[in-house]
């Protein structure tokens, strides 16, 4: 298993490099959005309109990250389950987004999208949220403010750590894991 430094936005020649269980450190911009925000986004995309942030090499961050503290960009900024953004991640996919981060395995749909587009599935570190959100510069709200928590925000990172889950080949960490542990 390799580390790799990854600058947003991201390139395909780069992502085609990924294995499943390799590091990954994150430095740019990156967006986040829960289920109800990609609900929204996907309205958009049906209707012809433009998201609210450029689709072409980014990042998506499954997360509803809790109020900044005084002082700091964010709270606690742990990865939410990904299972429930299925539905909506081929279509983003489909417009240019390249990665999406999360926890927990994705639907065959979303892996059969990210061979097709050349895109990976990171999962972020559970249970490390104040990790997480130290390697996060800056946070702004940029679409949906109503949905609160749940709002689009763009945010600037440093050295942002994730682990391959799936990569553009289609490997899966988690079918992977359960065949080792099966021998």
């Amino acid at each position: 298993m390799a580390t790799y430094n990854l600058t947003t936005p991201l390139k395909t020649e780069d992502l085609e490099k990924l294995r499943i269980g390799d590091s990954v450190y994150i430095t740019g911009t990156i967006y986040t959005g829960r289920d109800a925000a990609h609900k929204r986004l996907e309205k958009l995309l049906e209707e012809g309109k433009e998201l609210p942030f450029p689709p072409q090499g980014a990042v998506m961050y499954y997360v509803g990250p809790a109020p900044a503290p005084p002082g700091k960009p964010i709270g606690s900024a742990g990865p939410t389950t990904s299972y429930r953004m299925d539905p909506y991640a081929p279509a983003l996919l489909d417009v240019g987004l390249k990665a999406m981060i999360g926890k927990g395995p994705r639907g065959q749909n979303v892996v059969d999208s990210m061979i097709k587009n050349k895109a990976v599935y990171l999962a972020a570190i559970g249970g490390a949220a104040v990790v997480v959100a130290a390697s996060i510069k800056e946070a702004k709200v940029i679409a949906y403010d109503d949905l609160g928590t749940e709002a689009i925000r763009e945010l600037r990172v440093e050295n942002f750590p994730c682990v391959v889950a799936n990569d553009t080949s289609g490997g899966d960490v988690y079918k992977a894991g359960v065949k080792e542990y099966a021998r």
